[in-house]
């Protein structure tokens, strides 16, 4: 199995806010990040998708056709967006990293099966700060 990545950088704001608790307790949580006028951060996003090479191109997956789907489905939703109200695919949700990257797997792993069919998403990580980041493959 050959494993192939791409990483990806964008700038993101969200609060983490559960309406169903008091400003107090939600302070209490999530500290600053509950802050009422939001935070951001400068993300990375990289995407490690694994398969057989083609035997006609010796590719995975074509590394351009890999960035043109993270740009298209997530990079431009997202890049200089408010992920509580401007996201479609976040609507509703926890802005959590852990929320965050389930939604963005569920919108990749079928674009990159369909883009290459020999290809399946392998991981993504998601790094939030230089001592944050969440891993996810899935599961």
């Amino acid at each position: 199995m050959i494993y192939i990545t791409r990483k990806e950088h964008f700038n993101a704001a969200h609060k983490l806010y559960n309406p169903n608790w008091t400003k107090e307790k939600n302070d209490e949580v999530f500290g600053p990040c509950a802050n009422e006028y939001f935070h951001g951060h400068n993300f990375e996003l990289i995407v490690t998708v694994k398969g057989r090479p083609d035997p006609d191109t010796g590719f995975v997956m074509d590394m351009k056709k890999l960035g043109g789907l993270m740009k298209d489905l997530i990079i431009d939703k997202v890049d200089h967006k408010n992920l509580n109200l401007d996201v479609d695919f976040m609507k509703g949700k926890m802005t959590s990293c852990e929320i965050f990257i389930e939604e963005i797997w569920k919108i990749l792993a079928p674009a990159i099966e369909t883009a290459a069919p020999n290809a399946k998403l392998h991981k993504l990580l998601l790094i939030e700060t230089p001592k944050n980041f969440v891993e996810y493959y899935g599961e």
